[in-house]
């Protein structure tokens, strides 16, 4: 990148300002988002001092982050001089821009916030190969959502009867991040699918265990057009299977059953006994007009498994007889992240036997890539708090856009083109 005085992607000048808009504030604005540009760390300091990082350019959308990465991308000038000097330039470059993502990212830039063309700064940085940037990026993101977790836990001290006071601690999680952004400014969806349920009510689990499903045979769509479990899934259900079920004879749990993907892989690996827990009643009928339960082995739980599980330990406190597992999958729909971490970091330790296997569908945040890679991060270091150790085995994936996957769903929630597939022991 050469270091230059020209706008960046058509951002205007401080001088150059918008009709209607308050001269000050602008001008903040476009002179904290050419000092990130042009990576000019000393002006970035000073003005930070008085001056939010989640500023928001009104034409780009770009915040000083975004700025700080695009301006990284090569020009002609790059190609200018013999390679030596190429790459020494280069590497100075890219060291000056690293100082002032980290610069931004410790005073308060959003990992996640997008920009006009629906991009994040980690987004940008992965199309244009700034490997240690992304990096910075992603470590970014999973600092930032533990820190939400720990401030949604933190019950602020008070008079309980004070429900005034109650209503505003619940939300200061939500208002903290979002009192940091200028109006303008978006961010990429989080990992739990709180925002998504106040925007789209269809996506909470009860409004989809009440839903009525379209079951094709590539696929099968709640109400509101969401993908629940789609046929291009299948390689990466076999492969769980494979690594779940290594040898015949051994004792399964599925908890959601949606196409029966999965559930028919383990049946190849014979098991010796194989329950599948399955909540969406239109389900439960699909299988058993395909007489999933007349399968030797094969016991169907209907219901939500944070019912059936309950009922599962106290029916084995009467009989006597434990109910252990030698490997365990999940995959249920329109639940949150909390839900998964729950599954193990409460039940795993009653129902899989300790030298068992845990595996689950790993498409958290996959709608974006800086966000799958952020939350697979975040899922890792809380399967090592649940005592769990984690292989990660890469699978790639077609071009599910390209290949026609999403015509007819309403979003896309794989974009990834590598799925992180994880199998899990417990530690020692």
């Amino acid at each position: 990148m050469s270091q230059s005085n020209e706008p960046l992607n058509g951002m205007a000048e401080p001088t150059d300002l918008l009709d209607g808009m308050d001269v000050e504030v602008d001008l903040t604005t476009q002179s904290l988002l050419l000092a990130a540009a042009h990576h000019d760390l000393s002006a970035l300091k000073d003005l930070l001092r008085t001056s939010s990082a989640t500023v928001v350019d009104p034409e780009t959308g770009f915040t000083p982050l975004h700025a700080a990465v695009a301006s990284l991308e090569l020009d002609e000038e790059d190609k200018e001089g013999n390679e030596e000097e190429r790459t020494q330039r280069r590497k100075e470059e890219l060291e000056k821009g690293a100082e002032t993502v980290r610069l931004l990212l410790q005073n308060g830039a959003i990992w996640n916030d997008l920009d006009s063309n629906d991009e994040t700064a980690g987004c940008i940085a992965r199309r244009l190969g700034l490997d240690e940037i992304y990096g910075l990026i992603v470590d970014a993101g999973c600092r930032a959502e533990l820190l939400l977790r720990a401030l949604e836990q933190y019950q602020p001290l008070g008079d309980d009867s004070d429900e005034d006071d109650d209503e505003e601690g619940e939300g200061d999680v939500v208002a903290t991040e979002v009192a940091d952004a200028e109006p303008e400014a978006k961010a990429a969806d989080a990992m739990d699918t709180d925002t998504a349920v106040a925007v789209d009510p269809s996506t909470s689990n009860a409004a989809y265990l009440s839903s009525t499903l379209t079951q094709a045979p590539r696929a099968i769509l709640d109400a509101g057009l969401n993908g629940v479990m789609m046929d291009w899934e299948t390689p990466l259900m076999e492969r769980h299977a494979e690594l779940l079920l290594p040898t015949p004879g051994l004792r399964v749990l599925n908890v959601g059953h949606g196409m029966g993907i999965i559930d028919t892989f383990l049946q190849k690996h014979g098991p010796s006994s194989h329950h599948i827990i399955e909540a969406h009643p239109e389900v439960v009928a699909s299988m058993k007009e395909k007489g999933w339960d007349k399968k030797p082995g094969v016991v169907v739980h209907e219901g939500r498994w944070q019912d059936v599980l309950p009922e599962l330990i106290a029916r084995s406190a009467e009989t006597g007889e434990e109910l252990v597992f030698d490997s365990v999958y999940f995959d249920t729909f329109a639940e949150d992240y909390g839900a998964l971490k729950e599954f193990f970091s409460e039940w795993m330790i009653q129902f899989l036997d300790a030298e068992g296997r845990f595996g689950f569908f790993n498409g958290m945040g996959a709608d974006r890539q800086v966000c799958y890679d952020v939350y697979t991060k975040v899922v890792e270091m809380d399967l090592f708090e649940a005592g769990f150790d984690v292989n990660w085995e890469d699978i790639k994936v077609q071009n599910l856009q390209e290949a026609g996957e999403w015509d007819g769903v309403r979003r896309p929630y794989f974009v990834a083109d590598t799925y992180k597939l994880p199998t899990c022991k417990f530690m020692g």
